[in-house]
């Protein structure tokens, strides 16, 4: 039997699932690395998943490519914008740790187009199959 959060936290590329207020889902690729039972994600602080998941922390998702064609089954799980110092640094490090020069390169040029201090983290945890 596997183990989806494994899967997903060894997948390059995962895609997440936000929902309007419809209930209809969006979804968007994103790196996802693993940190104590859950993944992290960044994105832009004014991106539509982090306008949905101001409204809702329902999420859900499935292993990607980096175009977002799904590859794998979907994951029911919650999701919440990190506002801790603490938090945020953790999701930093255990990005920087999975995506090693790739995340590097990201932050410098997030640093220097002054998007850096405006992204948004994402802390998401499966609910279950």
């Amino acid at each position: 039997m596997s183990n989806p959060e494994s899967e997903l936290a060894k997948a390059p590329y995962v895609s997440l699932a936000t929902f309007r207020r419809s209930g209809e889902a969006v979804r968007t690729p994103v790196w996802a690395a693993p940190s104590a039972g859950g993944l992290y994600v960044f994105s832009a602080g004014n991106a539509g998943k982090v306008k949905r998941l101001r409204n809702s922390s329902q999420a859900a998702l499935a292993i990607c490519d980096v175009r977002g064609k799904v590859l794998g089954d979907w994951h029911p799980a919650n999701a919440r914008l990190l506002t801790e110092a603490v938090e945020i640094e953790q999701a930093l490090a255990a990005l920087r740790k999975k995506y090693g020069v790739q995340m590097w390169l990201a932050d410098v040029g997030s640093k220097l187009t002054g998007k850096f201090d405006k992204r948004a983290y994402i802390r998401i945890e499966l609910t279950g199959d």
